[in-house]
């Protein structure tokens, strides 16, 4: 038997499917929930006799509660386990699921993607403190096959959301991209109960939750959040608000005996801190895509959701294909590289579409964005693994996703100011501008990285 063989054995053996499975369930109930919404937008707008500042709601809503409540969660995962959290998350996402079908309002739509937010927080940080547990009782690293998968079906499901909602949306109608979360969440619930490992006993694991170091973090960004979907000198107020808050963030974190967000640890980490710059820079180019994109196909183009969707399918083929070479820890540096010039490429090529664009082209357009957006996360997450410690595992991922949506806000900000009341080519060419002036830092801050170019040392290179 070869090396490679033997190691491939041990993967098989310390991390089976039953075990890598229920954490990839539960997972991908946030991608999925984030971008289903892509093309249900018009649609619902239609329903409720809203516009597209109203619907946008629907996107931001979720990303506030996710963006808050991820490293929340995680900071739960750390201390009360990861299949406590992760059944618990199931139950949300299974209500929510229900109550999307309840249909009395925009508003009320509204507040169940706040609690779909809440309830798909679970899934990544859970996931990622289940396999350094298992790696550290096996001696070893999560081998990069692991990681691989779970960040793959992720993105898979992401970069198919809008594909598999405009078939929902064709069959049933768009509440149907609420109803999806029923049995979704019943079969994570299922898989978790049964095949995800016990948590230790709580007695003698209690520790003091930092509740005011979570409470002055919500706050805060909460404050930036609200400003920065709909920025406006009136509400400059709200900026001043956060800094107050954020410097009592700080001295209530620095000041804590088990803080909330160890402010030391990141503030001595540079590269971590990179690793959350890139992700958000780079996902908040992948959602301006994913939803500004969409509405020009849909209001400029005249497509309907469907098509529209199924027109994003060469973005979900590329960004899958990527991710499955993107999983081995060599090399890191070079495919993030080529993750920034991808996206950056796709923002220039953005500058040239208009209404009679030929559709074969938007097809390539689709495809060049689907290279960067499957290279972003998994590589990333890689990067992650090998410079967090293991105790704030959970906190530290939840901060990883709170990046990412703080990139998807962002956004919904720019496609807002881009194109008002509606999606034209006008719009989406100065969607195009801001976008190649990010793609740009994300460049710079890529290359002049140095800590990329060495390996990841506690991620096992297995194949």
């Amino acid at each position: 038997m070869t090396t490679s063989q033997r190691t491939t054995q041990l993967t098989r053996t310390a991390y089976p499917p039953r075990m890598v499975l229920p954490l990839v369930a539960s997972a991908v109930l946030n991608p999925v929930n984030s971008t289903l919404i892509a093309v249900a937008l018009v649609p619902i707008g239609q329903a409720f006799g809203a516009g597209p500042g109203e619907t946008a709601w629907l996107i931001t809503s979720l990303y506030l509660a996710t963006a808050v409540g991820q490293p929340v969660v995680g900071l739960f995962v750390d201390r009360f386990g990861a299949r406590r959290v992760l059944l618990a998350g199931s139950v949300t996402v299974f209500a929510a699921g229900v109550g999307g079908l309840l249909a009395f309002s925009l508003g009320w739509l509204v507040a169940v993607r706040v609690v779909l937010g809440i309830g798909t927080c679970a899934g990544f940080p859970a996931a990622m403190a289940v396999l350094r547990k298992r790696a550290d009782a096996t001696g070893g690293g999560v081998p990069s096959r692991v990681l691989s998968v779970l960040a793959m079906s992720s993105q898979t499901v992401m970069v198919i959301g809008p594909t598999l909602g405009g078939a929902l949306i064709g069959l049933a109608g768009w509440p149907a991209i609420f109803a999806v979360n029923i049995p979704l969440a019943a079969v994570a619930f299922v898989l978790a109960l049964v095949w995800v490992p016990k948590d230790p006993p709580r007695a003698g694991r209690r520790a003091a939750i930092d509740v005011a170091g979570i409470a002055l973090f919500s706050a805060t960004l909460l404050a930036v959040l609200l400003y920065g979907m709909a920025p406006a000198v009136s509400d400059l107020y709200l900026l001043g608000v956060a800094l107050v808050l954020g410097a009592q963030f700080v001295r209530v974190e620095l000041h804590a005996e088990r803080p909330f967000v160890d402010l030391r640890m990141l503030a001595g980490n540079r590269p971590l801190l990179r690793t959350y710059l890139r992700q958000a820079l780079a996902f908040l180019i992948v959602y301006s895509i994913m939803f500004g994109y969409v509405q020009w196909l849909e209001s400029a183009r005249g497509l309907t959701e469907s098509t529209a969707g199924a027109l994003l399918t060469p973005m979900s083929v590329a960004a899958v294909l990527a991710a499955a070479s993107a999983g081995k820890p060599a090399r890191l540096k070079g495919r993030l590289v080529v993750n920034s010039l991808a996206l950056l490429a796709g923002s220039v090529l953005l500058l040239f579409v208009h209404d009679g664009t030929w559709i074969g082209a938007l097809v390539v357009l689709a495809a060049v964005f689907g290279l960067g957006q499957g290279l972003t996360s998994v590589t990333n997450q890689t990067v992650l693994y090998g410079q967090v410690p293991p105790e704030v595992m959970g906190t530290a991922s939840g901060l990883f996703r709170t990046a990412q949506y703080l990139g998807a806000i962002g956004s919904s900000t720019l496609i807002a100011l881009c194109f008002g009341d509606h999606a034209t080519s006008h719009g989406l060419h100065e969607l195009a501008a801001a976008l190649i002036v990010i793609g740009t830092v994300l460049f710079t801050v890529t290359v002049t990285d140095r800590q990329l170019g060495t390996r990841a040392n506690a991620v096992a290179d297995a194949r």
